[in-house]
């Protein structure tokens, strides 16, 4: 799927709803809690700080799609393609 694809898929999703785009300082402040995501599970498979035993296995492709989704969100609220 090509970026354009994906940015017409997310406008049709969020077309469904009255409220449509988040603001910009909100989209913000999601881009940086998903971003946040991400580098907690990086710091846990990768770095020397290892889960508590009662914490799932994260998913390193998902945080990356969240942090994509934020990104396209910003992009057609904003009119960048």
């Amino acid at each position: 799927m090509s970026l354009k694809d994906a940015q017409l898929r997310v406008d049709a999703w969020i077309s469904q709803f009255e409220e449509g785009y988040f603001e910009p300082l909100t989209n913000m402040a999601r881009l940086s809690e998903e971003v946040g995501e991400l580098a907690r599970e990086v710091n846990h498979r990768f770095g020397q700080k290892t889960k508590k035993h009662d914490e799932s296995e994260g998913d390193l492709a998902m945080e990356m799609a969240d942090i994509l989704f934020v990104l396209i969100c910003m992009a057609n609220r904003e009119g960048i393609d």
